[in-house]
């Protein structure tokens, strides 16, 4: 078998694990929280629901069963990618996160390009200069010190209620997911301004760039086909965080400008103690996470001719 091959079974075996844990804790998580399921599923705590339903209730959905059966029920559906129904809407789980993950992936791939662009733009015009370093870096910090559901809170109030320029509230086409994007973007760019800056300025001071200015070549040709090479692995490494950090905000951004997507999901969810459609979308993310950490390992070997050399 080929080593890249060899390699891929073991990051599946890998994903495979990681998808095994996720689902065992949130399928714990969920049954130590206090409460019936039953009852919520009939209608919350406030529904009149007889003896007879619940135990009706318990018997369609594996309840009534002791929690080492359920458990093994639970991942003997996992396999066949069965995610059971929502307890609060009657549906297949994956029918419900299908329906919302649009919207999510959206806002999430938008804002990841807006915040990378920031931060390269950022580190690009201000590595090896001082004052506009001290400049950027004190609207960093302030981007990383500021909560985001202030900065959206922020954002809406200049641009949505004074200014009228983008819409308040809701998915309606382009304009309402502009704030958002922001709101998302600050959150990762600046850390990774930051992190690309020093790449640069370390990159800007190897022999590589001393030669290509003995050659003539002009600074900015310097940066953008040398250094910025050599830059960009550590925001590589960087990269997964940061895509974390964008997943973890949607369910802010979303809760904060009122969108749906898998953010207000997941809310309603934990809040109505939906456990199906909580380890859905645990189930999802950790899936996701794996691909995502993945394709950054194949994606560092293709920036770095050096990793090449090491055994998959």
């Amino acid at each position: 078998m080929p080593p890249l091959a060899r390699w891929l079974a073991r990051r599946l075996t890998l994903t495979l694990f990681v998808l095994w844990g996720a689902a065992t804790l949130a399928f714990a998580a969920m049954r130590l929280v206090p409460g019936d399921p039953a009852r919520i599923i009939a209608g919350g705590v406030q529904a009149n629901a007889t003896p007879e339903v619940l135990e009706a209730i318990r018997t369609q959905y594996g309840l009534a069963e002791p929690v080492p059966v359920q458990y093994v029920i639970f991942l003997g559906r996992l396999v066949r990618a069965d995610l059971g129904d929502s307890y609060q809407l009657g549906r297949a789980v994956s029918g419900v996160i299908l329906e919302q993950l649009g919207a999510t992936v959206a806002l999430a791939a938008g804002a990841a390009v807006l915040g990378f662009t920031l931060a390269l733009t950022l580190a690009l015009l201000t590595a090896g200069r001082p004052r506009a370093r001290a400049l950027s870096r004190a609207l960093e910090f302030c981007a990383l010190s500021t909560p985001g559901f202030w900065i959206g809170i922020l954002l809406l109030t200049a641009f949505s209620f004074r200014l009228h320029w983008f819409p308040v509230l809701g998915n309606d086409g382009v304009r309402a997911l502009v704030l958002p994007w922001i709101t998302l973007a600050l959150s990762i760019a600046g850390v990774l301004a930051q992190v690309t800056r020093e790449g640069l300025e370390r990159a800007l001071e190897q022999p590589f760039a001393l030669t290509a200015r003995s050659r003539g070549a002009t600074e900015n040709r310097i940066r953008l086909r040398h250094a910025l090479r050599h830059a960009a692995l550590p925001v590589l490494t960087l990269s997964g965080w940061a895509l974390g950090e964008l997943l973890a905000g949607v369910v802010v951004v979303e809760t904060v400008f009122a969108r749906q997507g898998l953010g207000q999901v997941i809310v309603s969810a934990v809040n109505g103690r939906d456990f199906p459609v909580v380890t859905g979308v645990v189930v999802l993310a950790a899936l996701t996470f794996s691909l995502i950490n993945t394709g950054l390992d194949l994606l560092y070997r293709a920036v770095d001719p050096r990793m090449r050399q090491v055994a998959l």
